[in-house]
């Protein structure tokens, strides 16, 4: 197989495992292009039997994907030509999780920073994901933001949580540690991070190893919840408060202020609350 040429992944396939490095600086914000190469790998991949395992991870070990690219808010069509090439979905960012989880490989993701928003949503979206319990952090941070998670990040935790934890964890928008994001369920494992690697390739290997057929019928027994109709109330209400003036003025305000910028992400749950301070009516 011939990879296509991918100027924000590095892709390196070995024993039937695919190791996939994201790379976006500064923060490796989900941006267009950033989800357009990972649209195309995931194509690739597809019809490649050879591979077995695919493995995400971040070449900045403060940030995993940061989150959607803020600055969409000016070129709300960015996405149009990376959806056309998703599944049918209320929204791209819904469209790009169903892509992940429809992958005939196991798809895991190897978090040692940061994903908030649409990060963590792909955090949710793979099959599993094991976190660094000195490092890692998750968090649907867009109530901060005067929306919703859009990207199918309330029906994934819905899926992967109880409904008090996924309404903790989508009102609360606090970055939750590794320790926590396993007992919630949101991760299948927090591991030390000198552990990490090892575990991961491990797996990844023996996974891959597996007779022909038994990965495929394993996605088979066990399939993704089907989550149409949630889909559409999710996205129906996130774009119900995306045209509200709080969520211009937060996303707006939130890149002046630093969001996007390597020192602003590393707090950026306390960035947009200082922000709304600033913002909220008296």
């Amino acid at each position: 197989m011939t990879l296509p040429h991918l100027s924000r992944l590095i892709v390196t396939i070995d024993a039937g495992v695919a190791r996939v490095v994201i790379d976006n600086p500064p923060v490796n914000v989900l941006d267009a292009a950033l989800a357009g190469e990972l649209v195309t790998l995931l194509d690739v991949l597809r019809d490649d039997p050879t591979v077995r395992v695919i493995v995400f991870e971040s070449a900045n070990p403060d940030f995993f994907i940061a989150h959607v690219d803020m600055t969409l808010i000016d070129t709300p069509t960015a996405f149009d030509e990376v959806a056309r090439r998703l599944p049918a979905a209320p929204n791209p960012f819904q469209a790009l999780a169903l892509r992940l989880r429809a992958q005939p490989q196991l798809t895991i993701v190897k978090l040692e920073g940061q994903a908030r928003g649409g990060g963590a949503e792909f955090v949710a979206a793979a099959d599993l994901s094991f976190a660094a319990l000195e490092s890692a952090g998750l968090g649907q941070i867009e109530a901060l933001m005067g929306i919703l998670p859009g990207g199918a990040g309330t029906q994934l935790l819905s899926e992967r949580t109880t409904r008090g934890r996924a309404l903790e964890i989508v009102l609360g928008a606090d970055l939750f540690d590794a320790a926590t994001a396993e007992r919630y369920g949101w991760i299948n494992r927090a591991l030390p991070a000198a552990d990490l690697d090892g575990f991961v390739d491990r797996l990844a290997r023996n996974i891959a190893a597996l007779p022909e057929g038994v990965i495929a019928a394993a996605k088979t027994a066990l399939p993704p919840l089907d989550l149409d109709v949630g889909l559409q109330r999710e996205h129906d209400a996130w774009a119900g408060l995306f045209t509200r003036p709080a969520a211009e003025a937060l996303i707006r305000g939130g890149l002046k202020d630093g969001a996007q910028t390597p020192d602003g992400e590393r707090t950026l749950e306390a960035l947009l609350r200082r922000l709304w301070e600033r913002l909220r009516p008296t």
